[in-house]
């Protein structure tokens, strides 16, 4: 019974890279290694709507916008999407520039990016906003094959009982975490 060996070179050049064979860092589990590629979330919106759907939009943005974010320099919480003409915007997304940004620009935190979708997306959005309660929320910044995207739900506003139901479940959830924890010692 043969063994398939890698060749030396190969295999040097994953080990001097500390890289492994799938472009991933070798001691980084696969679990950790998927959410390296998340930029940021907003767990507010989670908490304040009901999230219906789903949809994934890339970002128009800037060189010094792309550097800030991979040094993970951004805040999603108090953004939201508008429809403009039959375009959507982010308004509200803070991008910091970083110390080293370049003199010859003038980096505006909050400046409001252009998100990129399919008409047709786009099209069923507006039909579903204007249905009474609906908003666009960004959930989440991350990274597919080198851009970067943008996940926007669409949402409905938790009531305060809804809120008050989620913290209680959350909290429910934590002691029986605890218990579980105490009765394996």
């Amino acid at each position: 019974m043969a063994t398939k060996e890698a060749s030396p070179s190969k295999k040097s050049d994953a080990v001097s890279s500390g890289k492994s064979r799938n472009n991933r860092p070798a001691n980084v589990s696969p679990k950790a290694a998927a959410a390296a590629v998340r930029i940021a979330d907003n767990k507010k919106a989670m908490f304040n709507y009901h999230i219906e759907e789903r949809f994934e939009a890339g970002m128009v943005l800037e060189g010094w916008e792309v550097k800030s974010l991979r040094e993970g320099k951004v805040q999603l919480t108090d953004g939201y999407v508008v429809i403009r003409n039959g375009e959507l915007f982010i308004i509200g997304c803070q991008i910091n520039p970083l110390g080293t940004a370049s003199t010859h620009i003038r980096p505006d935190s909050v400046r409001t990016k252009k998100l990129l979708m399919h008409k047709d997306e786009i099209r069923r959005l507006i039909g579903k906003i204007e249905q009474k309660g609906y908003t666009l929320v960004p959930l989440n910044l991350h990274w597919k094959a080198g851009k970067v995207k943008c996940d926007v739900g669409l949402a409905k506003g938790k009531g305060e009982h809804d809120k008050r139901d989620t913290i209680k479940d959350r909290e429910g959830k934590r002691e029986v975490e605890r218990a579980m924890k105490n009765n394996r010692r």
